[in-house]
């Protein structure tokens, strides 16, 4: 594909001062009763992430989220390592599928318990020598192994931008979130691989476009020896995983730091990962 990578960089961030001026402007011009009604919402959502949300909120319309879909697309098919790119693109596309997501954790005991509570997982929310206290084999001690062999950090999840419901800009922060607990909790590594079989699962799962994108272009820059891994182990297991295995949105992690793995992955009927020959 022939694309000035220049040109489409200035295309996609030329509007974000715009952006940013309107966000302003609406600001200054919201009326009393406007605050009156924004205060109120907040009154009944968590604090710990709402009024963190509008911090970073950046209005658009729909004419700049189309933009920014255009041109965030088109750089994370050029470039799959620009994770702020796949983000936006995440957020300007994934509204339907927020909603479908939202609607599930609404049914679920856990998952309303998650809505209500809104945790996040972070440096600042995380007791790092807590979970590495935690005997081998618990979910937090998996978490904190898998963090330091892959040398990552919560801390790495972009805020949500430019989605303007705040109920659902959570959903789409929480799914960043809990992605490394879902390659944790399933055991799949953080190479091409083990990132399209996440991806399937997640696409299966939540239907988010990002995740569909990912899973389905993903393996086109497989090399032989993987291609012939992931049709032979890998894609038959996630698309068995993503069916059957229950909804991983609705797992409240945070609560569930000394479960045995193990048992958590009986629990959400996943299924073992087939041995390789």
């Amino acid at each position: 594909m022939f694309v000035n990578k220049t040109h489409v960089y200035r295309f996609c961030f030329r509007f974000l001062p715009r952006i940013s001026c309107n966000k302003r402007l609406s600001t200054q011009t919201t009326s009393s009763s406007e605050k009156i009604e924004d205060e109120l919402h907040l009154e009944h959502t968590s604090d710990n992430f709402t009024r963190s949300i509008y911090d970073d909120h950046i209005q658009t319309s729909l004419l700049q989220k189309a933009l920014l879909t255009i041109g965030s697309s088109v750089l994370s098919i050029t470039d799959p390592y620009r994770h702020d790119m796949v983000a936006v693109l995440g957020e300007t596309t994934g509204y339907v599928a927020a909603k479908q997501i939202k609607e599930k954790m609404t049914q679920d005991p856990e998952g309303s318990s998650i809505l209500r509570d809104k945790p996040r997982i972070n440096s600042d929310t995380l007791d790092y020598q807590f979970l590495e206290s935690l005997p081998h084999g618990s979910l937090g001690h998996a978490y904190m192994a898998f963090l330091k062999d892959n040398n990552v950090t919560p801390d790495t999840r972009r805020p949500v931008h430019f989605v303007d419901d705040p109920e659902l800009a959570y959903v789409i922060q929480r799914y960043r979130e809990v992605h490394d607990l879902n390659h944790t909790l399933l055991g799949m590594p953080t190479n091409m691989l083990g990132e399209v079989a996440v991806k399937w699962i997640e696409a299966m799962q939540t239907g988010l476009p990002m995740c569909v994108a990912g899973a389905l272009l993903g393996p086109v820059r497989f090399r032989k020896k993987q291609r012939e891994k992931y049709l032979k182990y890998y894609l038959p297991w996630a698309v068995n995983c993503g069916s059957q295995a229950k909804f991983l949105m609705n797992v409240y992690f945070e609560k569930r730091w000394q479960q045995n793995i193990r048992d958590l992955r009986n629990e959400l009927n996943i299924p073992d990962f087939p041995v390789e020959s």
